[in-house]
């Protein structure tokens, strides 16, 4: 893999993982309030372990939010200050009939 390879923020492949990932954890589960700890754990997890594997150099800060579909708003926000050419960002948005999840991957080239 070249230094230009291992250097480069993959959005593509950081949406593809969590979504993957998510899909898998919760699938078509319904809201129950008593695993969203464990689901949002093991996506956070599962998503780094799959990251790592990439051999990008990168650090990475996953993050999930799993909330039930009731009607109820939500809205994020997040900022960083860092080198644009080289470190990335992707927020992921997965859905199903009973619930919401955002997944937000950072990554910091290292």
């Amino acid at each position: 893999m070249s230094q230009n390879e291992t250097n480069w923020f993959d959005s593509d492949l950081v949406n593809k993982v969590a979504k993957e990932v998510v899909e898998t954890v919760i699938g078509s589960n319904t809201y129950q309030h008593s695993k969203v700890n464990n689901w949002s754990n093991a996506i956070v997890e599962q998503v780094l372990q799959q990251l790592i594997k990439s051999n990008k150099s990168f650090k990475y800060i996953v993050t999930c939010a799993i909330i039930q579909k009731n009607g109820a708003g939500l809205q994020t926000a997040t900022s960083c200050y860092w080198d644009n050419t080289s470190d990335g960002h992707s927020t992921i948005r997965w859905e199903n009939k009973s619930l919401h999840s955002i997944i937000q991957i950072f990554a910091i080239a290292v």
